[in-house]
């Protein structure tokens, strides 16, 4: 079964380009180290990792989410992005201004979320989950929601300010992802 997703991401990635790219790639489906702060890892094929898509207008990459992890609120301000679950349960969504649109997927549902849309991903499952995601463009530019609140200099009093969340709680969450102030 997973060397079908290999197959279909090889032929989007060959199918969709008039570039001429000398380079080949053999899939490795290695699962990603999830022992951090989100219990989860993505094995990206972006332009900055694997030239072979410089031009094709596409990138590819493995996710692999522990028990218990999840890939936060974030954004693609660069592309579209298209996840195919592989294995486990993810509970995904993103929010449009006026509406939320969330789906419990499991092994071979797809879901689509539209360049520059917040969204997320949650392991709801009992064990690991793997999905396998395609983007519409070589480098998707990725901005965590969490990262962007709490990983920065601004003082915790301005960050409280503006979330309406408690001060120390805005510095608790700062230390954990490398804020200061």
């Amino acid at each position: 079964m997973k060397m079908i997703y290999v197959l279909f991401l090889f032929a989007l990635l060959s199918f969709t380009s008039h570039a001429a790219v000398n380079d080949f790639c053999v899939a490795d489906l290695k699962a990603g180290n999830t022992t951090n702060t989100f219990n989860a890892a993505l094995t990206s094929a972006f332009v900055a990792d694997f030239l072979g898509v410089n031009g094709l207008g596409v990138s590819a990459a493995r996710l692999d989410i522990a028990k218990g992890g999840s890939i936060p609120m974030h954004t693609h301000l660069a592309a579209t992005e298209l996840l195919i679950m592989v294995q486990g349960q993810i509970s995904a969504g993103f929010m449009t201004p006026t509406a939320l649109y969330t789906k419990t997927l499991k092994p071979g549902d797809i879901m689509v979320f539209p360049q520059g849309q917040l969204h997320f991903q949650v392991n709801s499952g009992n064990g690991k989950t793997t999905a396998f995601l395609a983007f519409s463009g070589a480098n998707p530019e990725a901005q965590l929601l969490d990262l962007l609140l709490f990983g920065n200099s601004l003082p915790s009093e301005l960050v409280a300010q503006t979330t309406f969340l408690e001060v120390e709680q805005v510095k608790k969450v700062k230390a954990r992802f490398g804020g200061r102030g």
